[in-house]
């Protein structure tokens, strides 16, 4: 039995299937997927995931968006099309040899770009990020399937739960519609996840579909001082000690009929554990300087960047805590492992902090890329406030990559991409297109003018193009 479908029936969570029969998540087959994660110059168009698995070729080309699958003298085909000007008809495809898919385009006016550099043909490898026209698109040669999703999906098709639990990635999603189903009880819920990748927005939306008529209360246990957790947990009476003047309920009671939100619980001291502990049991505080109990009422959440086992096998955190908050636990990866839910946070994102614009932002192939290429080691927090900044610094016109954080164009500038199919610049490469992008700003992405300014043919400023993966359009 897995562990989802474990907690799932713990937590009285019944996994529906068609044929009416329980059915743990992720009983279909493993297959290779398609992403179309982002349209740089339509970044708020809806994301999507192509299965691959019942396929032997995908076509990919302009046109209405569509997605029409066929069979013709046995070969089973995926015919994908794409509203962008910059994609040529028919631009590329992809083939199944020997069980791989490979990458080869079609004779298309504006190439096929693979991890930041230009190509012709190319085993797909998982991960690999290809670019056509201004569409960004990521492999992935393993993901679960779910027999009850389609094959193709729209992510304006998700049913998110609630606003941030929306994802393509299928493992995700069912963490997600667990998570939806287990708010409406009095299930604690753990969140674990690095800095930065939405716990407290996850925790949100627990309490939003939990209910429940009281606050929602975070509470930042690594900011707590050791002398004054008790105080600032439990509340004090008036009296209690030199300074208190007047009665303060403390978080806790003020969380009563809502959710209390322990964000890096493993933070917390182990004197304070014990006493937390004893509230979660008894559902009831007694303040600094009381001596009667107060009933509480509160749904708990908590989140962590730290394995908690292990602090429990170091002797830093009781285990007879952990055993009370662990009712259900979700992890949230890392941005850098969600390469397919780019766009779609980036358009969430762009909804959220520019509400009054954000239908006419777009990004030029090199911002584009750059977002492809950096690790976002600070997770979507960073991705929020390099958004926030970007589209700021563009005013208006087609976010840049010099609109973008030093560490985002280093990323671009380096060629590192997720995919790894990518080699590093050479000093004199990244000189070179330092130079090359500053003339295109100067000449408004004039290939001609460009040329002529620097004495060389335009032939010869096509081809650094083409390596370099530029795209002078951008500029104009």
């Amino acid at each position: 039995m897995s562990r989802i479908t474990a907690v799932a029936e713990q937590s009285g969570i019944t996994l529906p299937h068609t044929d009416g029969r329980a059915r743990p998540p992720g009983s279909g087959p493993v297959q290779p997927h398609l992403f179309l994660v982002l349209q740089a110059d339509q970044p708020l168009a809806p994301a999507a995931r192509y299965g691959l698995g019942r396929v032997e070729a995908v076509n990919v080309g302009r046109g209405p968006r569509e997605a029409t699958r066929a069979e013709a003298a046995g070969v089973r085909r995926l015919d994908l099309r794409v509203p962008d000007r910059w994609m040529s008809g028919t631009h590329a495809s992809l083939t199944r040899v020997l069980g791989r898919f490979v990458l080869e385009d079609r004779g298309s006016k504006n190439g096929t770009i693979l991890n930041g550099t230009p190509t012709t043909r190319a085993e797909l490898q998982d991960g690999d990020v290809v670019e056509l026209g201004h569409t960004f698109f990521v492999y992935r040669d393993a993901v679960p399937t779910d027999p009850d999703e389609p094959e193709d999906l729209l992510a304006t098709d998700l049913r998110a739960a609630a606003p941030g639990l929306v994802t393509l990635q299928t493992p995700l999603q069912r963490q997600f519609r667990l998570l939806g189903q287990v708010a409406a009880s009095n299930v604690s819920v753990v969140i674990r996840g690095d800095s930065g990748t939405g716990k407290e927005l996850c925790a949100r939306a627990v309490h939003k579909l939990s209910g429940r008529a009281g606050a929602f209360v975070a509470v930042n246990c690594g900011a707590l001082p050791d002398t004054l957790v008790e105080t600032e947990l439990f509340g004090y009476r008036k009296g209690a000690f030199s300074g208190a003047n007047e009665d303060r309920p403390g978080l806790i009671r003020s969380g009563d009929r809502g959710t209390v939100f322990l964000d890096e619980i493993g933070d917390l001291p182990l004197p304070a554990q014990a006493a937390f502990l004893r509230a979660l049991q008894e559902q009831e505080v007694v303040p600094v300087g009381g001596t009667r109990p107060v009933a509480v009422d509160f749904r708990l959440c908590a989140a962590t960047h730290r394995d908690l086992d292990q602090l429990v096998e170091r002797g830093e955190f009781r285990a007879d805590l952990l055993a009370r908050i662990a009712g259900f636990t979700i992890p949230l990866p890392p941005l850098r492992e969600r390469r397919e839910d780019l766009g779609l946070i980036v358009g969430t994102l762009l909804r959220r902090l520019h509400p009054d614009r954000a239908e006419r932002v777009s990004f030029s192939c090199e911002a584009a890329r750059a977002l492809f290429a950096h690790e976002w080691p600070l997770n979507v927090r960073e991705l929020e406030k390099s958004l926030q900044a970007a589209v700021v610094l563009a005013g208006g016109e087609p976010v840049a990559l010099w609109h973008q954080p030093e560490a985002v164009r280093a990323a671009a500038l380096d060629g590192s991409s997720s995919g790894g199919g990518a080699k590093p610049l050479s000093a004199e490469d990244r000189a070179l297109r330092a130079d090359l992008e500053a003339r295109f700003r100067e000449h408004q992405g004039n290939v001609s003018a460009v040329a002529r300014a620097m004495g060389k043919a335009r032939m010869q400023i096509q081809r650094w193009v083409r390596r370099l993966g530029l795209d002078p359009a951008s500029y104009r």
